[in-house]
């Protein structure tokens, strides 16, 4: 009789589980993936590219051609290599401008007017670099109001803090100062990851975030790595005192190289790779 109920509660637990796995599959419709299947450059019905020098004081050149689809992945090479700058001016202040060459090349490449989503849930899965200088991301900017009044969300960023590296998982909106972000961050050393796994910078991984009217959530590997509440997220005045998470907001991929938070690049590691298995985009 105790066998009985025992295999009962058991078959009870497994069709109770397999249930709730169904409600899941069934909550989630995929509205778009790039799975990369189709070698040669990323689709341009879908992507742009950032050029030349774009933020946080990087050293790469941002180009096209460090960006190609190869064997079922998105490759973004990092490569040492002398690119002429030619928007150069010698006594200009402006870091963009007052570099005669770039000593390193990547790809940044992003959906804004082509594809652009509000709410779902946001994956990829990739393997990422890890040597010295490496700044791997795959995050959202909102497609209205400017930088960080139209609100960021680093689903997966990878970069030294105090020479140490760590995952980072955040959220960034506007402050009554232009240029100036509240961030909502999250940096979980990289030791943490490794010591679970010694190999773990040779395997893929599976970054998400669930994101809807209420919550953003980032995980890695189905472990959650931070939430921003949006009850509690306000903009300053430069940003119409909004919500920068209540509007569309468009996919970029980058590999960056030194810079504010990369810090000490190795040439000695080049070239480095980001790849990218697939992005996908789920909604209710």
């Amino acid at each position: 009789m105790k066998t009985t109920c025992r295999k009962s509660r058991l078959l009870g637990i497994l069709l109770g589980s397999a249930l709730a796995m169904n409600v899941q599959a069934q909550e989630w419709k995929l509205v778009w993936s790039d799975e990369f299947d189709t070698d040669g450059k990323p689709n341009e019905r879908v992507w742009s590219y950032e050029y030349g020098f774009a933020r946080n004081n990087e050293a790469q050149w941002y180009q096209p051609d460090n960006a190609v689809c190869q064997d079922g992945l998105l490759i973004i090479e990092g490569r040492q290599e002398r690119v002429k700058n030619p928007f150069y001016e010698q006594n200009s202040y402006d870091w963009r401008r007052n570099r005669k060459y770039a000593r390193y090349t990547s790809s940044s490449i992003k959906t804004q007017g082509k594809k652009e989503f509000l709410y779902g849930r946001f994956e990829i899965r990739a393997r990422i670099p890890v040597g010295p200088g490496a700044w791997p991301a795959f995050w959202t900017l909102g497609k209205d109001m400017e930088w960080p009044s139209c609100g960021e969300i680093d689903i997966m960023e990878f970069y030294r803090q105090d020479g140490k590296p760590v995952i980072l998982a955040n959220t960034a909106w506007g402050t009554d100062q232009r240029w100036s972000a509240h961030w909502d961050s999250k940096a979980i050393p990289f030791k943490k990851f490794l010591d679970d796994d010694p190999d773990w910078a040779s395997k893929f991984h599976v970054w998400r975030m669930d994101w809807d009217e209420h919550y953003i959530r980032l995980y890695l590997d189905n472990e959650l790595l931070n939430e921003t509440d949006l009850s509690k997220v306000t903009n300053g005045e430069l940003g119409g005192h909004k919500n920068p998470f209540h509007q569309p907001h468009y996919i970029l991929l980058n590999l960056a190289l030194g810079g504010n938070n990369g810090g000490y690049i190795d040439d000695e590691t080049f070239p480095i790779r980001y790849e990218v298995d697939y992005v996908r985009v789920y909604q209710k």
